[in-house]
């Protein structure tokens, strides 16, 4: 879209977006998809935007921050008993400020949150570092020659942010700071919430008076020993109390956060302050993720012309060594090997699926179990199944574009990126109706009121009879039912998968935000 065909926001803010992770500086999962492309969607409305995150250096992704520059301001931060010097690189990209704050714990080879031995155990000194930077970023920065100022929305994203409007309400309102800000937290995944034992709370710096909005016990059956109280500090906790909005990536997962089993513990104190909870679908980029310009495919194809689509199936076959068969239903599962995908479902559900006239791959990598069976599986269906252990974004994209059917058995998805994706490329998804899922594909009727309706399937509840009865009426409808299979393709390119839909309802968050007057204690 040109800027001059961009649609414009009513009213525009100065928005500080603070991320432990951003797409293409550091990503290790939905968040940074999130917070590299809803900035960017933000600032094409007419806003300005900032986004605050650690500059991670380890070696391999070093060249990603070739182009922040040293903005010579540096700060010292009162915390974990002592005081710690950051310093700040920018670059301007995209019409966004890309701020990178700069901290020797960041340097270190591994992952962005830990390496083969697991989680840093000084993650919580790391992003307590990171929110108080930002912080103190839309204060002290001169990017584009002048200041964010107070007048800020913050979008704190999950628990590496989460102490941001923490710092708000009781280190800088008290003194006449931020006064006319507001902070937003958006959840993208309730099962990291930041926890570590009660005893390092003198350690970030907060007021005494503060201790109970961190506060968290753990319930009998999750102490270690009997001598133990079960005392801690949560990070999210925190955001959750102080927050002046809470958003979630999907309507379908800010219900169940406020239910016992999808509320990680937090499910009563959210359910508390359901009038400022929403829920809002995550968009995609359609400059990466669009079937006729993608440069990972072979060839383009359109809601138009679907003739490419078929090309793109039979270059898959011929790659991944299966028979170039145009009338088998390719069905392919994106993703990591772990619980929350299902992959103990699909394990399952082989043995039967494979009596079929069908077509599998998979491409993740995860829990060694699951690499292994994937191995053996090739082999025992050797002209039926896939297993492509490891993970690669053009092969990813030609799977998306060449199977006919995506399938996300996931016990729990806040949104899901993969079926959004596969609809775009007209890849017809079966999921199990949970989150994000639920939400974004709807299941086929041949019986609507206007005729077909319908994206996909969401079976429910999750189990091995209920996926295979999905997948069975999904492959009887391609083989039988070609218009019908056509119309579901079609419907799911049609669908506005945009950030700038998803950019506008928060414009929406924000509005009722500066309504209501900011969290004081």
């Amino acid at each position: 879209m040109d800027a001059k065909d961009q649609p414009q926001a009513k009213v525009t803010r100065s928005i500080v977006f603070v991320t432990g992770e951003a797409a293409p500086y550091a990503k290790s999962g939905g968040l940074g998809d999130v917070c590299g492309s809803l900035p960017i969607a933000l600032a094409a409305r007419g806003h300005r935007v900032m986004v605050v995150m650690p500059r991670y250096l380890n070696g391999s992704s070093d060249k990603n921050y070739a182009k922040a520059l040293y903005t010579a301001k540096h700060i010292k931060i009162p915390c974990f008993g002592g005081s710690h010097e950051v310093t700040f690189f920018h670059e301007y990209r995209d019409n966004v400020d890309w701020v990178f704050v700069d901290h020797p714990s960041y340097h270190r080879p591994g992952s962005l949150y830990g390496d083969n031995f697991g989680a840093f155990g000084d993650n919580q000194f790391r992003y307590t570092l990171l929110c108080y930077a930002a912080c103190e970023a839309p204060l002290i920065l001169e990017l584009g020659g002048y200041i964010y100022g107070q007048n800020c929305m913050f979008v704190v994203n999950d628990w590496h942010a989460s102490l941001v409007p923490v710092l708000l309400a009781a280190k800088y309102r008290p003194y006449g700071v931020y006064r006319d800000s507001r902070s937003t937290l958006v959840i993208h995944n309730l099962a990291h919430q930041g926890v570590e034992p009660a005893s390092t709370y003198p350690d970030l710096g907060l007021p005494p008076e503060w201790y109970g909005a961190l506060e968290w016990v753990f319930p009998e059956w999750a102490r270690r020993h009997a001598l133990d109280k079960g005392e801690a500090v949560n990070f999210l906790k925190g955001a959750v109390v102080t927050a002046d909005r809470i958003v979630t990536v999907s309507q379908g997962y800010s219900w169940e956060v406020t239910t016992a089993e999808g509320g990680q513990g937090l499910n009563e104190l959210l359910s508390s302050r359901k009038s400022v909870l929403n829920g809002i679908v995550n968009g995609i980029d359609i400059n990466d993720w669009n079937p006729t310009t993608d440069k990972c495919l072979p060839h383009h194809y359109s809601v138009d012309d679907l003739s490419g689509k078929a090309k793109c199936k039979a270059e898959l076959q011929k790659e991944l060594g299966l028979p170039v068969r145009e009338d088998v239903p390719l069905i392919g599962f994106i993703g990591r090997l772990d619980y929350q995908k299902g992959i103990d479902l699909i394990k399952m559900a082989i043995p039967e699926l494979m009596r079929e006239d069908v077509q599998f791959v998979m491409l993740g990598s995860g829990d060694p179990i699951f690499e292994g069976w994937m191995r053996s599986t090739e082999s025992s269906y050797k002209d039926k199944f896939r297993g492509w252990v490891g993970f690669s974004v053009p092969v990813s994209h030609r799977i998306t574009a060449g199977c006919d059917i995506l399938l996300m058995p996931s016990r729990f998805e806040p949104c899901g990126l993969n079926q959004l994706y596969a609809m775009q490329y007209g890849t017809v998804p079966v999921v199990h109706g949970t989150g994000g899922l639920r939400d974004t594909v709807e299941t086929f009727n041949p019986f609507g009121a206007k005729g077909e309706e319908g994206t996909g399937w969401a079976f429910s509840p999750l189990t091995v009879d209920k996926m295979l009865w999905a997948l069975r009426t999904a492959m009887s409808t391609f083989r039988e039912h070609k218009p019908s299979w056509e119309g579901l393709m079609k419907r799911g390119m049609t669908k506005d998968h945009t950030w700038d839909h998803a950019a506008e309802q928060y414009e929406q968050i924000f509005e009722w935000a500066f309504v209501d007057q900011p969290y004081v204690m």
